[in-house]
Protein backbone atom coordinates (compact mmCIF):
# COMPACT_ATOMS: atom_id res chain seq x y z
CA UNK A 1 0.00 0.00 0.00
CA UNK A 2 1.52 3.27 -1.01
CA UNK A 3 0.89 6.73 0.78
CA UNK A 4 -1.34 7.79 -0.93
CA UNK A 5 -3.91 4.75 -0.97
CA UNK A 6 -6.92 5.18 0.81
CA UNK A 7 -6.45 3.45 4.85
CA UNK A 8 -9.34 2.19 6.25
CA UNK A 9 -9.03 3.18 10.01
CA UNK A 10 -8.24 -0.05 11.38
CA UNK A 11 -5.15 -0.11 8.75
CA UNK A 12 -4.43 3.40 10.19
CA UNK A 13 -4.61 2.29 13.78
CA UNK A 14 -2.51 -0.70 12.72
CA UNK A 15 0.57 1.33 10.67
CA UNK A 16 0.22 3.93 13.66
CA UNK A 17 0.76 0.88 16.79
CA UNK A 18 3.38 -0.28 14.52
CA UNK A 19 5.37 3.15 13.21
CA UNK A 20 4.91 4.87 16.78
CA UNK A 21 7.43 2.52 19.55
CA UNK A 22 9.77 2.65 16.23
CA UNK A 23 9.19 6.57 16.47
CA UNK A 24 10.47 7.02 20.48
CA UNK A 25 13.12 4.13 19.84
CA UNK A 26 14.77 6.97 17.42
CA UNK A 27 13.44 9.83 19.69
CA UNK A 28 15.57 7.86 22.24
CA UNK A 29 18.68 7.38 20.54
CA UNK A 30 19.15 11.16 19.77
CA UNK A 31 22.26 11.66 21.12
CA UNK A 32 22.54 14.13 24.69
CA UNK A 33 25.07 17.19 23.93
CA UNK A 34 27.51 16.65 26.41
CA UNK A 35 26.45 19.61 28.14
CA UNK A 36 23.46 17.89 29.29
CA UNK A 37 24.44 15.17 30.70
CA UNK A 38 24.14 13.55 33.42
CA UNK A 39 21.63 15.81 34.33
CA UNK A 40 18.55 13.26 34.55
CA UNK A 41 16.35 15.76 32.03
CA UNK A 42 13.59 13.85 31.30
CA UNK A 43 10.82 14.22 28.25
CA UNK A 44 8.67 16.92 30.28
CA UNK A 45 12.32 19.43 30.42
CA UNK A 46 13.08 18.67 26.55
CA UNK A 47 9.55 20.28 26.48
CA UNK A 48 10.19 23.12 28.61
CA UNK A 49 13.91 23.54 27.16
CA UNK A 50 11.98 23.94 23.53
CA UNK A 51 9.18 26.14 24.57
CA UNK A 52 12.09 28.83 26.10
CA UNK A 53 14.56 27.78 22.96
CA UNK A 54 11.47 29.02 20.25
CA UNK A 55 9.56 31.49 22.55
CA UNK A 56 12.37 32.91 24.22
CA UNK A 57 11.85 33.73 27.93
CA UNK A 58 8.63 33.41 29.78
CA UNK A 59 7.01 33.68 33.30
CA UNK A 60 6.54 30.58 35.02
CA UNK A 61 2.68 31.20 34.73
CA UNK A 62 3.14 31.21 30.71
CA UNK A 63 5.38 28.27 30.93
CA UNK A 64 2.61 26.31 33.00
CA UNK A 65 -0.12 27.62 30.45
CA UNK A 66 2.02 26.21 27.49
CA UNK A 67 2.80 23.12 29.12
CA UNK A 68 -0.78 22.57 30.47
CA UNK A 69 0.35 21.72 33.72
CA UNK A 70 -0.01 23.68 37.60
CA UNK A 71 2.34 26.38 37.88
CA UNK A 72 3.87 24.75 40.98
CA UNK A 73 4.80 21.98 38.49
CA UNK A 74 6.84 24.35 36.70
CA UNK A 75 8.49 26.04 39.44
CA UNK A 76 9.47 22.72 40.90
CA UNK A 77 11.28 22.14 37.30
CA UNK A 78 12.68 25.47 36.96
CA UNK A 79 13.98 25.05 40.19
CA UNK A 80 15.80 22.46 39.03
CA UNK A 81 16.84 23.61 35.77
CA UNK A 82 18.14 26.63 37.85
CA UNK A 83 20.51 25.16 40.30
CA UNK A 84 22.29 22.82 37.31
CA UNK A 85 22.47 26.69 35.64
CA UNK A 86 20.78 25.31 32.78
CA UNK A 87 18.09 28.52 33.30
CA UNK A 88 18.61 31.61 34.56
CA UNK A 89 15.43 33.86 36.71
CA UNK A 90 15.29 37.44 36.69
CA UNK A 91 13.09 39.98 38.41
CA UNK A 92 10.58 41.37 35.68
CA UNK A 93 10.58 44.93 35.37
CA UNK A 94 6.81 45.28 34.69
CA UNK A 95 6.00 43.14 38.00
CA UNK A 96 8.45 42.94 40.53
CA UNK A 97 6.62 39.41 42.04
CA UNK A 98 7.26 37.53 39.01
CA UNK A 99 9.80 36.07 37.66
CA UNK A 100 11.25 35.56 33.84
CA UNK A 101 12.56 32.13 32.67
CA UNK A 102 15.32 32.16 30.29
CA UNK A 103 18.14 29.55 28.96
CA UNK A 104 21.40 30.38 30.08
CA UNK A 105 23.73 31.74 27.88
CA UNK A 106 26.24 28.75 27.90
CA UNK A 107 23.60 26.16 27.56
CA UNK A 108 21.56 28.04 24.70
CA UNK A 109 23.55 26.15 21.74
CA UNK A 110 23.32 21.97 23.66
CA UNK A 111 19.70 22.67 23.77
CA UNK A 112 19.81 23.73 20.12
CA UNK A 113 21.86 20.72 19.20
CA UNK A 114 19.94 18.31 20.91
CA UNK A 115 16.46 20.27 19.23
CA UNK A 116 17.96 19.96 15.97
CA UNK A 117 17.32 16.40 15.17
CA UNK A 118 13.49 16.25 15.31
CA UNK A 119 13.32 19.84 14.13
CA UNK A 120 14.81 19.19 10.86
CA UNK A 121 13.22 15.89 10.55
CA UNK A 122 10.11 17.77 11.08
CA UNK A 123 11.15 20.27 8.75
CA UNK A 124 11.65 18.06 5.82
CA UNK A 125 8.82 16.15 6.18
CA UNK A 126 6.24 19.04 6.68
CA UNK A 127 7.67 21.44 4.23
CA UNK A 128 6.64 19.10 1.41
CA UNK A 129 3.00 19.01 3.07
CA UNK A 130 -0.21 21.51 2.36
CA UNK A 131 -0.43 23.94 5.27
CA UNK A 132 -4.00 22.47 5.52
CA UNK A 133 -2.12 18.87 5.47
CA UNK A 134 0.07 20.45 8.49
CA UNK A 135 -2.87 21.48 10.35
CA UNK A 136 -4.35 18.25 10.12
CA UNK A 137 -1.26 16.20 11.54
CA UNK A 138 -0.69 18.89 14.49
CA UNK A 139 -4.60 18.07 14.71
CA UNK A 140 -4.13 14.41 14.71
CA UNK A 141 -1.15 14.52 16.88
CA UNK A 142 -2.83 16.85 19.81
CA UNK A 143 -6.18 14.95 19.51
CA UNK A 144 -4.30 11.26 20.25
CA UNK A 145 -2.17 12.58 23.29
CA UNK A 146 -5.42 13.68 24.59
CA UNK A 147 -6.85 10.51 23.79
CA UNK A 148 -4.27 8.38 25.13
CA UNK A 149 -4.01 11.18 28.46
CA UNK A 150 -7.82 10.13 28.72
CA UNK A 151 -7.26 6.36 29.08
CA UNK A 152 -3.75 6.84 31.28
CA UNK A 153 -5.75 8.52 34.20
CA UNK A 154 -8.59 6.01 33.80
Amino acid sequence: MSATDEMTTAQAVRSMLLLMPRLVGLARRMPIPVALRGLDLAPRHLTLLAYLQYDGPLTVRQLADRLEVASTTVSLMVGVLSRHGILTREEDDADRRRRIVGIAPGYAAPITQWLSSSATAWTEVLAALTPADRATIVAAMRAYETALDKRAST
